[in-house]
């Protein structure tokens, strides 16, 4: 079976993630794939934000790594992207960003639920035991259709993150996902089966089964991504990310060029 575009990867300048452009396009080569897309997380305005970024100065070199996997790589078509957080008033920062490169798509990613709690990060897991889990992925959620909403996104990345280490609210977040998705498809972003979840503590693809058959039931568009963090991770569990986008209808995918969208059949 010819696998999707894996659109999520990324690269050692975000600090935690080993291998080079070049190692990630040969592994992709090898598995077969025809096209990925290099997604690293992009700067903030402020270095010292975090410490799982690259800098600003940095995305010059980023480029040009992408670039030296495409020459060594020519069989692949490799896309050039970011995945970018959404923080309420960052939006010119993004536009920004958006001006400096010819990007193919940008994932929009919400990771903090406030400017200091990035809810996914190891090291503030007990920051969860401070707070309701259902006010958690409420305040996640708004944010998400937010990012949706903004126009400054072509896909909305891992998109039920917040139950990444297990901890799920007891209320029905069905309302939380509506919203979020008719967002998403009145501006016409995709979200993202993305694989990195079945290596969480969750054991589960992002977003969840009835997430994602609320998303085609709102004819929201689906991308692919592994969001990998090493070469060997490159397209890690496709087959089971297809099974799922066809076990509640799709199929098609999308895949972008210069943040034009168009589909292809799975």
């Amino acid at each position: 079976m010819q696998q999707p575009a894996d659109y999520h990867m990324h690269t050692p300048l975000c600090r935690h993630a080993v291998g080079e452009p070049v190692e990630y396009a040969r592994h992709a080569a090898g598995l077969g794939l025809t096209e990925i897309g290099f997604s690293d997380h992009s700067p903030m305005r402020q270095d010292d934000f975090d410490n799982w970024r690259m800098r600003a100065d940095q995305l010059d070199e980023y480029v040009a790594k992408v670039n030296l996997a495409r020459k060594e790589f020519p069989q692949l078509t490799i896309r050039l992207a970011l995945e970018v957080d959404y923080l309420p008033g960052q939006e010119e920062w993004i536009r920004e960003l958006a001006a400096r490169h010819p990007w193919d798509y940008f994932i929009g990613s919400v990771h903090y639920v406030s400017d200091s709690w990035d809810i996914d990060n190891p090291a503030k897991l007990s920051e969860w035991k401070k707070r309701d889990a259902f006010e958690v992925w409420q305040i996640y959620f708004e944010r998400l259709a937010l990012a949706a909403a903004s126009g400054l996104f072509e896909i909305i990345g891992h998109c039920d993150l917040p139950k990444k280490f297990g901890i799920r609210p007891q209320q029905d977040c069905t309302p939380l996902y509506r919203h979020f998705l008719a967002a998403a498809a009145k501006a016409g972003c995709a979200i993202e089966l993305n694989t990195a979840g079945l290596r969480k503590d969750c054991k589960e693809i992002y977003p969840a089964r009835s997430l994602l058959q609320l998303a085609f039931e709102n004819r929201v568009p689906i991308t692919f991504g592994s969001d990998a963090h090493a070469p060997a991770e490159v397209g890690m569990d496709f087959t089971a990310a297809v099974e799922l986008a066809r076990s509640v209808g799709y199929t098609e995918a999308c895949r972008f060029h210069r943040r034009r969208r168009e589909s292809v059949q799975l």
